[in-house]
């Protein structure tokens, strides 16, 4: 078979020429293997592969296509897990040296999804411990290092995935999003990630289906991409009472849209509630003229959510410790200080302190909902800081300002968690120094159709996203 496809052609590009038999869904594996030797090591961003593994799948895809069967939207695309999402008999270890050695008995849902789609699984990707954080480095396979340059973060605690997607390593890979784990990597390695509303992506199996801080979501290098995997994975599950009744495949489609006569709402900063680097504010605000020149209107305006940071900060404590409160009591020493605080911090969190948290995320939603009467979205940065150095766990200061927590940087990303809006981070620019900012796109609630369509708008206007690390 002859073909042109390349580590860096578009994951619809690789399906379809796999789905012609232009090229084979193993010489499709055989040229990302190779990718991942030539790269792999210089960011750390994909572990435990198995390339054995995933040749038999390869071969399982290839005599599906020989046979004539109905493809799958994913057939015979390489694909990298995260390595928080269980993998029947693969190594996944949540970042945590407790789980070293942990071979799942079954695939969790998302995977399962993904399989069936036809994708060929061939690594995990990497994770902060327990994908707390958005710097991603762990005691077992160290740290992931930005393409973009090897002296800085990928992000997290999606890292692995970003930093595998940009390095042409895999054409799609999932991640999960709290506090920004979808959005601050697709920021600081130039790819896209979207953190979808709460539900589109059903969560199985899951100890708290109602716990809607956390969600699963796609990454990719393009929108129409993203939407292609976002269709795999959202869709009604028998058992889920919290989830979505429309189907995936509405998402494999990205409509067409006129941003003209749409309002956007742009803030650097949501009106001084944090701090934002002088670079980021810049490349953000220059945005307005894009969108501008697309016909759109564009006004300096922000959400009230006052609330937000007690909000978040509650919610993920009192998350994080009835998830490893007790593994931490039992296993103390084996916890990153960050990690085992937020987890103590849970332990004093009383009923009243949990109410008032949901009593406040009942507010800022229905605060955004008004919001988004007025205004089609709202732009504003993904991450408050570029890229910062990999040797720090979290920046220590942005303009000067101390930044006293793991969690203080990232403001701009999880005040938007803990209003239930769908958000994206779409490329914008790059700083001075040639590290990737991304813009963060939030539309409101249960409305990615309408996300995907404006991200892919800005996405052709600008065309950053096509930019290439310089690696192998």
């Amino acid at each position: 078979m002859s073909s042109d496809i390349t580590c860096f052609s578009t994951a619809r590009e690789m399906a379809a020429a796999v789905a012609a038999r232009r090229i084979s869904a193993r010489e499709l594996l055989e040229l990302h293997l190779e990718r991942i030797d030539a790269v792999n090591g210089d960011v750390n961003a994909l572990v435990s592969i198995d390339p054995d593994r995933a040749r038999a799948a390869a071969d399982e895809a290839d005599a599906r296509t020989m046979s004539g069967a109905p493809l799958g939207p994913l057939h015979g695309l390489p694909y990298a897990v995260k390595d928080t999402h269980e993998v029947a008999d693969w190594r996944t270890t949540f970042g945590s040296v407790l789980f070293a050695d942990h071979r799942p008995a079954h695939d969790e849902l998302v995977v399962q999804r993904v399989r069936e789609a036809g994708a060929v699984i061939v690594a995990k990707s990497n994770v902060p411990e327990f994908a707390a954080g958005s710097h991603t480095f762990n005691r077992i396979f160290g740290t992931t290092l930005n393409p973009w340059d090897a002296s800085r973060s990928a992000g997290g605690s999606s890292g692995g995935s970003a930093a595998a997607l940009a390095s042409g390593m895999v054409p799609l890979a999932d991640g999960s999003d709290m506090g920004g784990s979808l959005r601050n990597p697709a920021s600081f390695c130039n790819v896209v990630g979207m953190r979808p509303s709460f539900g589109r992506v059903p969560q199985l199996p899951n100890p708290n289906i109602f716990e809607t801080t956390s969600v699963q979501g796609p990454m990719a290098r393009n929108v129409e991409d993203l939407a292609l995997l976002l269709s795999v994975l959202a869709g009604p599950v028998a058992g889920n009472p919290a989830g979505h009744e429309t189907p995936g495949e509405s998402f494999a489609r990205v409509d067409q849209v006129e941003l003209a006569g749409m309002r956007f709402a742009l803030s650097v900063d949501l009106d001084g509630a944090f701090e934002v680097d002088r670079q980021v504010a810049e490349i953000v605000t220059a945005q307005g003229a894009v969108l501008e020149s697309l016909g759109a209107s564009v006004e300096s305006a922000a959400p009230d959510l006052r609330e937000a940071e007690d909000t978040f900060r509650t919610l993920r404590a009192w998350h994080f410790q009835a998830s490893y409160g007790e593994l931490l009591a039992a296993h103390e020493g084996e916890f990153k200080a960050s990690l085992a605080d937020n987890i103590r911090v849970g332990e004093d969190l009383t009923g009243r302190d949990v109410a008032r948290a949901y009593r406040q995320r009942t507010a800022l939603a229905q605060r955004m909902v008004r919001f988004f009467e007025t205004y089609d979205a709202l732009v504003l940065p993904v991450s408050q800081v570029p890229p910062f150095p990999a040797d720090q766990e979290y920046p220590a200061d942005i303009n000067g300002q101390e930044q006293a927590t793991y969690l203080d940087w990232m403001r701009s990303a999880y005040f938007v968690t803990v209003t239930g809006c769908p958000a994206i981070s779409v490329p914008a620019g790059f700083t001075a120094e040639g590290w990737p900012v991304g813009l963060q796109i939030v539309v409101r609630p249960n409305d990615e159709r309408r996300l995907l369509a404006i991200a892919r708008a800005f996405e052709a206007a600008t065309r950053v996203g096509e930019n290439r690390p310089t690696l192998g």
